[in-house]
């Protein structure tokens, strides 16, 4: 990993991948519009370029989904039950309830929560099997009462052109029974725009969910608007505020299991330790050549986006983690917890020298469906709130209408627009 020396400077920017959002809507616009012009054809067509396979038929099978549950190993199961129960308790405790609020005499008004009619969720499928992510997808929604669930997954060349058999199984186990083999940006047009085949429609969705690679994030961006989205979940993000007190083979590790998500994942240590840096380089050239996908995570360190920032303090290291909006942020500093109270831009953070992001990604309780490329700074990671619309219902008696009806008049007429002061003028009349 190369380094940056910011400690004689004020600079808080890290840089990130050269291809982004921006430059991937180019590729992924028309392809969406091939997939609202033509449906099923396109998104079939679109996978076997992509995926190397055209599966038989978009729909999976439900009796393919139950089968691969019947055949999954015990402790995969005993693992993902374990996950949907933390993260089904979480959601419980988030979900807001109905408020209703007397704002006078015979006048209230009720925020009420409405979870959304249908919902598509997207799991990746292509480096590896992200089958935890049908969890972090599927939970959120149940809880808060989305009555149509559709899930897309790449097909897989090995599996007959279907979604990785531990993503149906997780979908079987979690009673997901509309599941679609289709991947990348054409899925996401399919869930937002619907089909119409001789095999059976695709209904359209509200709101889109899930992580993806760079073209997943832009066709959110592309289709926002058609369809309501949780974040721009790109290419993941690790970055780690650490001192001297931190240990040099966490501080690798986790920078080393992000980057084996994706060529494109970006790694960052800020530190105030030159001794610490040198460490955790030390580290890494032990660990990375011992790990499974030693050359993907090679590709990820060596990246643009990847980096070990040498900043003066630890005042200047928040600063710069406010400044980059990690997906992920790790604190391992003395005191971490106070460190943590001054993140105010990061999707999730991992505090102490005992919580990797690992944990979030599969058992922790939390979700892993978060923003990335900077998006922290203004989007949340996937919740239960994401799946639920605020409603207001107003209800006022003729009363009280009279008691505040002579105001609405006077601003309607504040604002030129007489008629709507007319509205209530009518009933003040009677």
């Amino acid at each position: 990993m190369r380094r940056l020396d910011l400690r004689s400077t004020d600079e808080v920017v890290l840089p990130r991948a050269q291809l982004d959002v921006e430059h991937a809507l180019e590729v992924v616009g028309p392809l969406c519009d091939d997939v609202r012009e033509r449906g099923e054809a396109a998104v079939l067509e679109y996978g076997e370029r992509f995926d190397g396979v055209r599966p038989a038929s978009l729909r999976v099978d439900p009796a393919r989904i139950t089968a691969a549950l019947d055949g999954l190993d015990p402790a995969v199961r005993e693992g993902l039950t374990e996950s949907i129960t933390r993260l089904r308790a979480t959601c419980e405790a988030e979900l807001e309830s109905t408020v209703v609020t007397q704002v006078a005499d015979g006048a209230t008004v009720e925020r009420r929560i409405v979870p959304m009619s249908r919902v598509g969720l997207y799991v990746p499928g292509g480096l590896a099997p992200l089958v935890s992510t049908v969890v972090m997808n599927a939970v959120p929604a149940q809880v808060a009462g989305v009555g149509s669930i559709a899930l897309a997954s790449p097909p897989q060349a090995d599996h007959d052109g279907l979604p990785h058999p531990t993503i149906l199984a997780a979908c079987a186990l979690l009673g997901i029974d509309e599941v679609y083999a289709a991947g990348g940006a054409q899925a996401l047009a399919m869930l937002a725009y619907g089909t119409t085949s001789t095999g059976g429609s695709v209904a359209p969705v509200d709101l889109i969910t899930g992580p993806g690679n760079i073209y997943v994030a832009a066709a959110k961006r592309y289709l926002q608007g058609t369809v309501a989205i949780d974040s721009e979940a790109g290419p993941t993000e690790i970055a780690i505020i650490a001192d001297d007190t931190a240990d040099a083979a966490f501080v690798a590790a986790d920078l080393v299991s992000q980057a084996e998500h994706d060529p494109m994942a970006a790694a960052v240590l800020i530190t105030d330790s030159e001794a610490l840096a040198e460490a955790v380089e030390a580290e890494l050239e032990r660990q990375v050549p011992a790990a499974k996908h030693a050359e993907r995570i090679t590709t990820a360190l060596d990246g643009q986006q990847s980096a070990i920032a040498l900043v003066r303090d630890v005042d200047q290291a928040v600063d710069v983690a406010n400044a980059y909006a990690a997906e992920h942020l790790e604190i391992q500093t003395a005191d971490a917890g106070s460190v943590a109270d001054r993140i105010v831009n990061a999707g999730a953070i991992f505090v102490g020298p005992h919580t990797p992001v690992s944990l979030g990604d599969y058992a922790a309780g939390s979700n892993h469906v978060l923003p990335t490329a900077g998006c922290a700074c203004h989007s949340s990671g996937l919740s239960v709130r994401a799946f639920c619309k605020n409603m207001h219902l107003v209800t006022y008696t003729d009363q009280a209408l009279r008691d505040v009806g002579p105001k609405v008049v006077t601003l309607a007429e504040a604002e030129d627009l007489p008629s709507h002061g007319a509205a209530v003028s009518v009933r003040l009349d009677r």
